[in-house]
């Protein structure tokens, strides 16, 4: 077991890396962004089609934030902060792309299942959906 302690921990280092703040803020970072493709392909797989979810963009802002944070002040590292300067702007703006969908969806008063904007008719159950329906005769 000896040898097992050595390979993973020698001269004070785990796996041969001093570990700081920084490190760690670097390491969480790509776990963030590695993590990304977990969730991707579990949502995937799960609807059987291409799947995007908002927890990929929410990984991705803060795996790049965090990476963007070590670049910046603790490697000073030009080409690695100009890797991961920009990449947040589409991150943030598919999650208000998200966002806006998510609110923009019209409930079935029948099956309570989610429809997309201007749904006229419910795909689960067929009921119509949409403005108007439900609030009785004026």
């Amino acid at each position: 077991m000896d040898w097992l302690t050595n390979l993973s921990w020698h001269n004070g280092r785990l796996f041969g890396i001093e570990w700081g703040i920084w490190k760690i803020i670097g390491w969480l970072g790509n776990a963030f962004f590695f993590s990304r493709f977990f969730v991707q392909w579990y949502a995937t797989e799960k609807r059987k089609q291409v799947v995007v979810p908002a927890a990929f963009w929410w990984l991705s802002l803060a795996g790049s934030l965090l990476l963007l944070s070590y670049a910046v002040f603790h490697q000073r590292d030009s080409v690695f902060i100009f890797a991961y300067a920009f990449t947040w702007i589409p991150y943030i703006r598919n999650l208000i792309i998200h966002r806006q969908q998510a609110a923009s969806q019209v409930d079935c008063p029948n099956c309570a299942k989610l429809c997309p904007p201007h749904s006229r008719f419910c795909f689960r159950c067929g009921a119509r959906v949409g403005p108007g329906v439900g609030e009785g005769a004026r």
